[in-house]
This record gives structure tokens, sequence and C-alpha cells, in this order.
């Protein structure tokens, strides 16, 4: 009975319920075991305000998270039991470390007084998590589950974004208390959004005007800000050709005139060529990661470096920034584009276009025409820009369909390239595809998927075939891990070791399901085979045999430098 004022206690689990939905959370993907049972019954009460997603395995949990992420802004949010329910999740929260992608995960875990001890399901899950997440805790009483889950959400959507992960005992999910629940606002010890140096762009801004072969550098930080509008804005008044990392791929539109193109290893000819030759290099939202950088002792050595990023860990890591702009790019670019002059590159960006010319000739004709009777990846992604309006979410798994993908799709809308940047983690395609499409229901979302990677996490065909989500799958066969045999062909004399995949019948598997399915092996079949695709209502599976030993070109081999990229 209730006297007075006070208040009716609830239990743990059912404080932790209450906070996801005081957090505007309506989706969360996870697994239930005995350790994270007393939520699982909490939830079976919020039905309707709170779906949650049964996936086959914890891995597909916090990818389809991450997926979900990805494509809305918004924190995704996971969970499972302790033990190897908990450790499921760390491939895919390493994952999201390295991308930045804002999380919440919540595991359960053994009785406060059992810890230590090496009970049933014990895993030191903090001690495990802490390397890969920007912040993680354990509670072992309710009392402490509302200012914990309060903070965690806080904590993975700013600044710059990250996976955080509350661990939570039992004993804390069943104990009773008085609710309360605050939205966290910040703490000393955290500032997420540095003030950015207003000095230092006056000289960035001087820097702009006189520079005669400027480059822009743009990654996902022009996507996690929120700033692609301001972006382009930014380019347009500078006229300065700008290139992407593949998280920063559809920041901007594909056909823009001043996108000129993929940065890295396997990206296009003149952007990598031409970072060797510009007089001053913007870097934006973006970490200079060795993929994109190849030999750092050869890079951009005759270039001034203009750094802008939210996180000052990232200034002068791996290339040393002359103009640091330490701060929120959606603050900063408004400032830079309303002090510089109106400007035009002709010449420089002539000198794109004409390496552009070479690179379609030695490798983008090939690729898109194939003379052979072996249908090629790009000939798939081509045919889908197409049928389609290219406003589809593309979830690309790990491999060298990633790398076409990246090369070869065509994007009109942030937030509809999703991939594992820098884990490359093979099996992220499939759940994190089911996430993107759960998020945003509306959209066309199509998952390219290599043999290799999707073996790893098909199971996930089971939570299409329960929740009926229409991701629309394309599987690009090569009957090869095909990144590795590349590597393996180039430069260890074709020794194929480990490589050569001797597949089941893909069909059988995914009819099992219950899904629609078809396969293509011929290029007379291949275009209808994907405008039928697009066009079912449901899910559907599409299974092309592309050539076994193809290759992705251009390529910076390991130790190059990024103007030794190579055509053949």
């Amino acid at each position: 009975m209730v006297k007075n004022n006070e208040k009716k206690k609830i239990s743990g689990a059912q404080a932790v319920v209450k906070c996801l939905i005081a957090e505007g959370v309506d989706l969360i993907f996870g697994y239930p075991g005995g350790a994270i049972m007393p939520v699982y019954d909490a939830l079976y009460d919020v039905e309707e305000e709170l779906k949650h997603v049964l996936t086959r395995h914890e891995q597909g949990a916090v990818h389809a998270a991450q997926g979900y992420a990805r494509a809305t802004g918004k924190v995704g949010v996971c969970i499972a039991t302790s033990g190897p329910g908990a450790t499921n999740l760390i491939t895919g929260i390493a994952d999201a470390q390295v991308d930045s992608t804002p999380l919440v995960c919540i595991t359960g875990q053994v009785a406060a007084h059992l810890l230590g001890s090496d009970a049933f399901q014990e895993t030191d899950v903090i001690g495990i998590s802490m390397p890969v997440t920007k912040w993680n805790f354990q509670v072992t009483n309710a009392q402490e589950i509302p200012f914990a889950l309060a903070k965690a959400f806080f904590i993975a959507r700013s600044g710059k974004p990250g996976p955080v992960l509350v661990d939570i005992t039992k004993d804390a999910q069943f104990e009773p208390f008085h609710f309360n629940y605050t939205t966290f606002t910040g703490m000393r010890s955290y500032l997420p959004i540095p003030k950015f140096n207003k000095g230092m762009c006056e000289k960035v801004i001087e820097q702009i005007n006189e520079a005669e072969r400027p480059l822009i550098l743009f990654g996902q930080g022009v996507i996690l800000g929120n700033a692609e509008s301001e972006f382009k804005d930014f380019i347009e008044k500078s006229g300065i050709p700008s290139a992407w990392t593949i998280l920063g791929l559809s920041a901007l539109d594909s056909d823009h005139y001043l996108n000129v193109g993929m940065l890295g290893m396997h990206g296009n000819y003149a952007p990598n060529k031409l970072t060797n030759e510009c007089d001053l290099l913007i870097a934006i939202g973006m970490r200079f990661d060795d993929r994109v950088t190849g030999n750092l002792e050869k890079y951009a050595k005759q270039a001034q470096i203009v750094h802008i990023e939210i996180d000052e860990a990232e200034i002068n890591k791996n290339v040393f920034a002359n103009y640091p702009l330490i701060g929120d790019v959606k603050e900063i670019l408004p400032y830079l584009t309303a002090h510089i002059e109106a400007r035009t590159h002709p010449e420089w960006l002539q000198q794109f276009r004409e390496l552009e010319k070479e690179e379609i000739e030695a490798v983008i004709y090939q690729e898109l025409n194939p003379v052979v009777d072996q249908l090629s990846m790009g000939e798939v992604l081509n045919l889908i820009n197409e049928v389609s309006d290219n406003k589809n979410v593309i979830v690309s798994d790990v491999g060298q369909h990633q790398m076409i993908t990246c090369r070869y799709a065509k994007f009109k809308a942030s937030k509809s390239s999703i991939t594992s940047g820098g884990l490359g983690t093979m099996g992220f395609c499939l759940p994190a595809a089911i996430g993107a499409k759960m998020g945003e229901p509306n959209k066309e979302v199509i998952a390219i998927v290599g043999d290799g990677g999707f073996q790893m996490t098909l199971q996930e065909l089971g939570t299409i075939f329960q929740f009926k989500t229409a991701v629309k799958i394309i599987l690009l066969n090569n009957e090869f891990l095909g990144m590795v045999r590349q590597w393996q062909e180039l430069f260890f004399d074709k020794r194929y070791a480990s490589t050569t995949m001797i597949n089941p019948d893909f069909q059988t598997i995914v009819a099992g399901y219950g899904i629609e399915t078809n396969k293509v092996k011929q290029r007379k079949y291949l275009k209808g085979a994907i405008k039928t695709m697009l066009d079912f209502e449901g899910p559907y599976f599409l299974e092309v045999m592309v050539g076994k030993e193809n290759n992705v070109f251009p390529m910076v081999a390991t130790g190059d430098s990024v103007a030794d990229i190579r055509l053949k």
C-alpha cells in the first residue's frame, strides 16, 4: 500500500525499460539469457512502446544496432546476457568504436555477491570491453540504473559518437527502488564539443584564399555532424575539388561537379595521385588512417595541412597539421564559408578530369562493360544505379565487393552508404542491413555481400523471416575469399592458401527461410533480375555468379605512396 506521497517502487529491470523509453528508444536488438531475464520479463509489458528484435546471434544484434544507428543517426541499442552473450557483442562494439557509431549495449551479469567467483556464465565484460568502448560501467544496485543509462546515452551520442556498455548484475535487476529519471546534460571532465579557435580560422581562411591547388578530403565527420548542407556550401564557394573516405561516402552527391572520388588503397586514380601535388590539403572529419595515406613518409609533404576535427586526439596522430581546427564541423564550416573568397580552380580541376579519363580507359570501362562471358561486380552495381533512383540505402560487407560498391554505387542522399570501415568486419552486412531497414522502413535497403562474409552471419536470415524485413540481398559469388585471393595473386605468386570456397546451395538455404530467391549466371538476365528484386515487396535474395579471379583496381600496395597507385 502506497502511503501519502510515497511512490510505488519498481524493479531495476523495469527501470531499465523506463530509461530506454525516456530516451526515445522504440527499437532494440538482442538475445535473452539467464542473467538478463528480468529485463526481458519487463520488456514483455511494453511491447507496443518498445519493440524488441530477436536476432539469431548476439553479434547479429550489435551489427543490427549499428546499421540502425548509421541509417537513422540515432543511438542504436542492443542487449545480451552475461558470459558468452556479452563476449559475442565485442566484435560489433569494436567495429562501432573505430567507426564512431553511437551504441548503448546492455548486458546482464551474475549477482553482485558472485562477482569474481567464476560463477556460471560470468566474464569480466567491463575489463574486456574497456579498450573498445567510449565508456563502460557496471551496475551493482538498482539505484544506479537511471544515472548510468542517462550518462550512457549522453556519452554515446555526444561529440565524437561511440559505443558504451552498461553491465547490470542480476540482483540489481530484481531489486525494488523508487525510480526517478533525469536526462544527463554533461560533466566537468568531458567537453564533447570544443569551442573552435577563430584566430586559427583566420589563418585557414588566408590559406584557402591564396591556394592554387587545394584539395579537400572529407570523412564521416561531415555526416555525424549533420553538416552535409554546410559542407556543400563551403566547397561550392571555395571551388575546391573534394574526395571522400569510404565512411564519408554519401555526404556529397556522387554526381556533384566537385566530387572527385574515393581516396585510399582502392580509391580513384586522380585524388590519390594529386594528393601529392596539391599545395593545400584540407581534411574534414577524417582521421588519416593508413588505408587513405599509404606510406606516411611520402604523404603530402609538399602541402600545408588543415585538419578540421572534433576529437583533439586525432590531431597530429598520423599526419602533422599546420593548421588544426578543433571543434564542431557544423559550426566551423559556415564561419569559413562566410569569410573566404568565392573562387574556382578550372586548371587544377582539369587535372582531375584528365586523370579520371585515364582511369576510365584503363579500369572503369572494362569493369562496367566486360567483353568476357563472366559477369563483373561493377556491372551489377552499375545496373542498380540504372534501375533505381540512387536514393537506396546500400549496406556492404568487407572484401572486393565492398570496394566495388564504394567505387561504383551512386548516392544522392546522406546516410545511405553503410559499411564496416576501420575494423573491416566480415559478416557485418546482413545484420546491419536488417537494422538499417527497421530504422528506415520506407527506404529501399540493399545488402551487397560476398560468399565469404555471408556465411559468417547468414543465420540472421531467420531474423528476416520472423520479422518479414524487406531487405534486398545481392550475393556476389566468386567462390573465393576474393580480396585475400587478389593479394595472393599479386604478392604471393598465386599461392591460393585457404581462399577457395566450396559453397553450399545458397538458393536452397535461403528458400528454407521463406525468402524469395533467384540466381543469375548470364548477362542477358542480369538487369531484369535486379529490377524484379527491387520491385518485389518483401525480402529478396539474388545470387550473381561473378568472375572468380577478377581484381579490384586501382590499387595502392602496402608501403607505397598514394602517388604510386596502380591502374593494373
